[in-house]
Order: C-alpha cells, then sequence, then structure tokens
C-alpha cells in the first residue's frame, strides 16, 4: 500500500472534512442546546446534551476509521469500502439535538 494520491479529487479526503465540520456542529450545537434548556428541563437536558455531544464525537471518530478503511481499500482494489457507522451516529446526535429543542418548546409552551 502506497500513501500517493489515489483519486486527484480527492474524494475521500472532501468527504472526511465535511463529515469532520458537520460532527463539531452537532457536537457544538448539543453543547449549547443543554446551555439554554437547562433551566427549563433541569438535569434531563444535561444528559441529553452531554449525550448528543458523546455520539458527535462517536461520529467525528467513525469518520476518521472510515477515511483510512476507504485509502486502504482504494490503494489495494480500487474499489469504495464504506460503512455505515459515522452516519447512523450523526443521525443519533441530530435526534439529541432535536429533543432538546423539542423539550424546550414543549417546557415553553406549558410555562406561558
Amino acid at each position: 500500500m502506497t500513501d500517493a494520491v489515489f483519486d486527484p479529487g480527492l474524494q475521500p479526503e472532501r468527504t472526511l472534512l465535511a463529515w469532520r465540520r458537520t460532527c463539531l456542529s452537532f457536537g457544538l450545537a448539543s453543547l449549547v442546546a443543554m446551555r439554554f434548556t437547562a433551566e427549563s428541563l433541569g438535569f434531563a437536558a444535561v444528559i441529553v446534551g452531554l449525550v448528543g455531544a458523546g455520539l458527535a464525537v462517536g461520529a467525528y471518530f467513525a469518520a476518521a476509521i472510515g477515511y483510512r478503511r476507504a485509502h486502504a481499500s482504494l490503494h489495494r482494489s480500487g474499489a469504495l469500502e464504506r460503512g455505515a457507522w459515522p452516519l447512523a451516529l450523526a443521525t443519533a446526535a441530530a435526534l439529541m439535538l432535536g429533543a432538546a429543542c423539542a423539550g424546550y418548546l414543549v417546557m415553553g409552551a406549558l410555562g406561558s
């Protein structure tokens, strides 16, 4: 296996960078949502925020591992092998973020 560039367009590298930006955004948004919902949701907001941020970090590392796998498979066989873990973890992080926002809206509607 060589470290030479397989694809002149660097598609796997661009995909990894996009996953990193997405995961960082989900993690930060989860922590910001936790901060804004802590007053109305209490300890549940902390749990949801930390789980969302943890899932985003997991997706970040799964994307890095997936990139290494894709890089190796492109050099080995010319075929792109991918896994679904980054997508699954990012989806779960987005769902946690949505749950925090929904809880904030519901508690706001009940409080007024």
